[in-house]
């Protein structure tokens, strides 16, 4: 059994975030001792390093609560933690491809101001007006 200080440090989720995914359910409210201490199980260990891996991954709250519904039931076909998966990607390649267009537009602003004063500034002049903007970003 664990305290919530050691799970915190085992796992690398703080405290305060594992009281949260208690309050969300994603974590089963734990045993307690005689002084109302946390105790935590090695299911309970394993189940917050998957959380935390989910959550490094960039996964929503509602995935991981499916996920890990789904995960409870290992004879089932995987096709809808695929779908899961495959959906979080798709978000993923979204938000790449909109960085990359922020990416090309703060350095076309960058390399277009040859000004030595700011009232001749086209970063200035480019965010006053959104229409000197290559891209929608």
């Amino acid at each position: 059994m664990f305290s919530i200080g050691d799970l915190a440090k085992r796992t690398g989720v703080k405290v305060p975030t594992i009281r949260y995914y208690e309050q969300m359910g994603l974590v089963a409210k734990p045993e307690r001792t005689d002084g109302n201490q946390r105790r935590y199980s090695r299911n309970d260990l394993e189940r917050l390093a998957f959380i935390r891996h989910a959550r490094d991954l960039g996964l929503p709250i509602e995935a991981i609560r499916d996920l890990l519904r789904l995960a409870a039931h290992p004879e089932e076909p995987c096709e809808d933690a695929d779908r899961i998966i495959t959906d979080h990607l798709a978000g993923v390649r979204e938000k790449i491809a909109r960085l990359q267009r922020l990416e090309a537009e703060l350095a076309r602003m960058a390399g277009g101001c040859h000004a030595d004063h700011v009232g001749e500034c086209y970063v200035i002049a480019s965010l006053a007006d959104h229409g000197l903007c290559e891209h929608e970003h």
